[in-house]
């Protein structure tokens, strides 16, 4: 008696589990910021896209020829709001010195569209700062 060739069947529960683990393996990667910067023009007050900024660019201190130019960091706390890009961010809702801050920095991984800013998401690099 000859019996037919068992099929293997893959698991519906070991691709969840997987996937689960790639999804927390790439979420680990993202630094938990107390503070996020985005990417502003301040002769404008314009957010514009975290591209133009270079991630190792200093601290914006104001121009002092008046000829200025430029994108800078400017960081908010997580929980304050972000405009979106495109739009005025408000210059009393953060700062563009790092170093005036508690807890740790990251540049980039706030939402193009605005809205509240979170610790952690993705993007950006972290600095500890005392």
């Amino acid at each position: 008696m000859t019996f037919p060739a068992r099929r293997r069947m893959r698991s519906a529960s070991v691709t969840l589990g997987v996937t689960a683990l790639v999804a927390a393996s790439l979420t680990g990667c993202a630094p938990e910021a107390d503070n996020r910067a985005i990417c502003v023009d301040p002769e404008t007050t314009e957010r514009v896209d975290d591209d133009l900024c270079d991630e190792d660019d200093d601290d914006y201190h104001g121009s002092a020829t008046g000829t200025g130019g430029g994108h800078y960091w400017y960081y908010v706390r997580a929980g304050s709001r972000a405009p979106a890009v495109g739009s005025s961010y408000a210059t009393t809702s953060g700062t563009f010195d790092s170093s005036t801050l508690r807890g740790s920095t990251a540049k980039g991984g706030v939402s193009a569209d605005g809205g509240t800013v979170t610790r952690g998401g993705f993007g950006g690099s972290g600095k500890s700062s005392s």
